[in-house]
């Protein structure tokens, strides 16, 4: 746990209408914080001063009170995510780096990497990124041309990579071709 950033979770939003209340929870490595700020143009509202609920992963456990308001304002995803958080279900993978992701990922399978990009939003971009084709494609090929890479440019890594081998060639010289009419047109 020590590895573990102090803020483990942090969340900022208004409540539910028509309040324009205003409500912060931050889950740290020993406690759930939920801070309140009322927002009111009523007369009678307008010196209330911020609120703050602090408990200790095992208070808030037993705090349906909390509970509750934490549903009510930001949702019972929210909820369970810092439920796992106060029982200590962190979920790893989610606290590395895109980079190091990015490098794991790259020696799986084709297979692997089409499975691993529908299990979450953050997974089908990386799996889609151009760094990890780009990894990929260095990867599986001797030397990158200057061609070659001026070619992945344009159509991205991932296209590059699955471009047939044989087709690789007459792309590049399509490339240059198309390339060689945009200078005479311009001049």
């Amino acid at each position: 746990m020590a590895w573990l950033p102090e803020t483990l979770f942090e969340i900022v939003g208004q409540g539910p209408a028509p309040s324009k209340d205003y409500y912060q929870l931050l889950v740290t490595r020993s406690q759930v914080i939920f801070r309140w700020w009322k927002i009111s143009l009523r007369s009678e509202h307008r010196s209330a001063k911020p609120g703050e609920a602090k408990d200790t992963h095992e208070e808030f456990l037993e705090n349906s009170h909390l509970q509750v308001q934490i549903a009510l304002i930001f949702g019972a995803r929210v909820l369970d995510y810092v439920f796992n958080l106060c029982e200590g279900k962190f979920d790893f993978l989610e606290r590395l780096s895109d980079n190091l992701l990015l490098s794991i990922i790259s020696y799986l399978d084709l297979e692997d990497i089409a499975r691993l990009s529908q299990t979450s939003r953050r997974f089908a971009k990386l799996c889609m990124s151009d760094e990890l084709w780009e990894k990929i494609v260095h990867s599986c090929c001797d030397t990158i041309t200057p061609d070659m890479r001026a070619l992945a440019k344009d159509m991205g890594w991932r296209q590059m990579f699955f471009t047939n081998k044989l087709q690789l060639p007459r792309q590049i010289r399509k490339r240059k071709q198309k390339q060689g009419s945009h200078r005479t047109g311009h001049l």
